[in-house]
């Protein structure tokens, strides 16, 4: 089965660097790091979690490809995989913003592990922001698919509730991605709560406005951005 995707040295060069940055990281730090390391963290930075070494350094990159390729590979088996030409640039865009943050991660943790002093709440929550923001931005040019953006019944049912509601969605995102940038300065209880609300609001209203775009559309009617 054909690929809509057309990939190409120019398209996977990033990506191909983000994988081979995480496999390195794995190799240089595996004898480095203590036999038993930290994988997780509370809601104040504090570690909760430890696993081996061994872990850390095959879990991260395992994962990282694993979304490259699944990103990679389920266009094939879309059954709309025809749309994915009319999005493909910001296909590429949000899966590197995703593979990036995936690579942040890995490196927060090994440094972490090594003695290194770094405030993993404050880079991931930007981190984080920062792609939400970035998605948010081009949500509104993704096209009907079961991969990606917002797949309620009725967006999936009318590309014209599609469209309408991935430009809200779009906005909210943006707006959430901003709001959760400037909590970097807060509490990570409070922080938290910003984002997961902000988060839940905004699938909350995009949920129903499709709903209520769905109905009117059936109705004969139209409702406006």
């Amino acid at each position: 089965m054909k690929n809509p995707i057309k990939f190409s040295f120019k398209t996977e060069i990033w990506p191909f660097i983000i994988l081979l940055i995480a496999v390195y990281l794995s190799l240089w730090s595996y004898q480095r790091l203590p036999t038993k390391v930290i994988t997780h963290w509370n809601l104040v930075g504090k570690a909760d979690g430890w696993s081996s070494r061994e872990f850390l350094v095959v879990f991260f990159p395992a994962l990282t490809i694993a979304m490259y390729l699944i990103f990679n590979i389920f266009p094939r088996f879309d059954p709309k995989s025809e749309r994915y030409q009319e999005f493909a640039d910001v296909y590429l865009i949000i899966r590197a913003v995703v593979l990036m943050v995936l690579l942040i991660a890995f490196a927060i943790s090994i440094f972490i592990n090594l003695g290194y002093k770094i405030e993993i709440g404050t880079i991931l929550t930007a981190a984080i922001s920062i792609m939400i923001i970035i998605i948010g931005n081009y949500l509104g040019k993704v096209k009907p698919n079961w991969l990606i953006g917002i797949r309620t019944p009725w967006s999936l049912s009318s590309e014209n509730v599609w469209n309408k509601t991935h430009r809200l969605g779009s906005r909210l995102l943006v707006i959430v991605g901003i709001c959760a940038l400037f909590t970097v300065w807060l509490k990570p209880v409070a922080a938290l709560i910003i984002f997961v609300g902000g988060v839940a609001g905004s699938s909350l209203c995009v949920f129903i406005y499709s709903y209520f775009l769905y109905k009117s559309e059936k109705n004969g009617s139209n409702i406006e951005d």
